[in-house]
């Protein structure tokens, strides 16, 4: 069992992306917290998956289709987690897509698809989550996913770095706003992290995509999807109870902004 300040019994949370990656171990650590997780995704065996591993190992979690593009989906699973508990403690904005072409190739059409899941679906779920925090008067704690691609530049990954950049200024904001109801807002920007979507490349090009990442860290290398569900535990607990508005790098010491 955690710390007390890290125990998260009785209270709620949802995890978008939860099928896979650092959403899948962020679900399975605020479970083990003891929370009850909603486990949502666009992928549904990935989704029910997790709650199933959830479940089986003495947690409580349900899973969700969510496609966080879509404002009606996203306000659905907030519903449904009222509905079930009611009330809403934790939302864990962690859902993302990248995808990959240089400023003078990139076409309208693809930073629309990264732009409205990686910008509008992490503010549709803060929307939505914060609404229902401050109608049930829960003061809850909103986790976004940022990425360290908003501490430097990185050739080829523009729609990215530029979706990432807007959740930061978004949580920011954000933090202002519904810190009088108690509700905290803070964003996670890993380093880079073995996860699916960074596993889809060879064996080669995986090599060398870690090589530079694994040479400029002190640790001397690169992320793991539990890395980071840390990260997100921390922020969603008690333990960070004085912290909003915040970005919390676990990079590996990559990336050391002021």
């Amino acid at each position: 069992m955690p710390l007390p300040a890290y125990d998260l019994t009785g209270r709620t949370a949802i995890v978008t992306g939860a099928a896979s990656g650092i959403g899948r171990a962020s679900a399975a650590l605020l479970a083990e917290a003891g929370a009850t997780v909603h486990c949502a995704d666009l992928n549904d065996e990935g989704a029910r998956a997790t709650a199933m591993a959830i479940t089986d190992s003495g947690g409580a979690a349900h899973p969700h289709h969510l496609d966080v593009s879509r404002r009606d989906q996203v306000a659905a699973v907030v519903d449904n987690a009222l509905q079930r508990t009611g009330r809403l403690d934790v939302m864990a904005n962690i859902a993302g897509i990248m995808h990959a072409s240089a400023v003078l190739e990139t076409e309208d059409a693809d930073l629309d698809r990264v732009w409205n899941t990686n910008f509008k679906g992490v503010l549709y779920g803060c929307q939505e989550a914060a609404r229902a925090m401050v109608a049930t008067g829960t003061p809850g704690s909103i986790v976004t996913m940022a990425s360290g691609a908003i501490d430097t530049g990185a050739p080829g990954l523009l729609c990215y770095g530029v979706t990432k950049a807007a959740v930061v200024q978004l949580t920011r904001t954000l933090a202002t706003e519904v810190g009088r109801h108690g509700i905290r807002v803070n964003a996670v920007a890993p380093g880079w992290v073995r996860t699916a979507m960074t596993d889809r490349h060879t064996a080669e090009a995986q090599r060398q995509a870690e090589g530079p990442m694994v040479r400029m860290s002190p640790l001397g290398r690169v992320g793991e999807p539990e890395d980071i569900a840390h990260a997100v535990l921390h922020l969603a607990s008690d333990a960070s109870s004085f912290t909003t508005g915040q970005i919390l790098r676990p990079n590996g010491g990559v990336a050391m902004p002021w």
